[in-house]
């Protein structure tokens, strides 16, 4: 597996100059024996997972198993040791900015959004990245696809519903034209009925538009619904993994692990 410097990464591998290669089936993100934590406290131990082309990937387990370090270990915000590869290429030491540059948008646990900016330019801040022009054409492309955004385009981001923050941080993370969203815990705080439309969405981005999805959740239920294929995590090893169909039909697995 080739290693590259950012600059190389970024230049051969952003996300417009690789949009048009064909690999619908082939893996966008292969992650093996990950080792990750902060400081002298070691969180994952060893964890692999893979997400291809246009997948929604979701990793279940609960507070404490490693989620959240997951997502930030495969971004680049903290250490880590292993094997991380994105389009067959290694991004193991490339920095946070060149993985976005690449193709891989975060949407983090706790949302993130600049309370003081208006919703609108929320989503201009997450073209940062973008090359060339369109930045005007994906604020319209993203206001269509969340309605409530653009009904609120003006107002302050704080001002916004638990709901709807996410959704802009969802929307912010997609102006960068990923090829891969990551997004960490998005029910977290939600109402039941915001976290279905929500989920509605996030599937919708795999099966409309191509992107693939690697989602971390404790909401189990819900997330088994757009799933292709599931991991358990359980305190920083990979307990089980499968189709979502065949995780879900394992009762072992589904009382243990699913708690339902």
């Amino acid at each position: 597996m080739t290693t590259v410097d950012d600059d190389a990464y970024v230049s051969e591998l952003g996300p417009q100059a690789v949009a048009a290669e064909p690999a619908a089936a082939a893996t966008l993100l292969h992650v093996a024996d990950l080792r990750a934590g902060y400081g002298p406290v070691l969180v994952l131990h060893n964890v692999s997972l893979s997400v291809g082309e246009g997948e929604v990937v979701v990793v279940l387990g609960a507070n404490g198993a490693g989620k959240t370090t997951t997502m930030r270990a495969i971004s680049g915000t903290i250490p880590r040791m292993g094997e991380v590869d994105f389009a067959g290429r290694s991004i193991l030491k490339a920095s946070p900015d060149a993985i976005v540059r690449a193709g891989i948008a975060q949407v983090p646990q706790g949302r993130g959004t600049f309370p003081e900016l208006s919703v609108e330019d929320n989503l201009r801040i997450g073209a940062y990245t973008q090359r060339g022009g369109g930045v005007d054409e994906d604020v319209s492309r993203w206001f269509d696809t969340f309605p409530r955004l653009a009904e609120r385009k003006t107002q302050k981001a704080g001002s916004l519903s638990g709901g709807e923050q996410q959704m802009l941080a969802i929307a912010r993370a997609l102006m960068s034209r990923p090829r891969l969203l990551l997004c960490d815990e998005p029910s977290q705080g939600l109402a039941p009925l915001i976290t279905k439309e929500l989920f509605a969405i996030i599937g919708d981005l795999s099966r409309e538009q191509g992107i693939a999805v690697l989602l971390v959740e404790q909401n189990a239920n819900l997330a088994m619904k757009i799933a292709d294929r599931v991991y358990l995590l359980e305190t920083g090893h990979i307990v089980a993994s499968g189709n979502a169909e065949a995780i879900a039909a394992d009762d072992s697995i589904r009382k243990a692990y699913l708690g339902y």
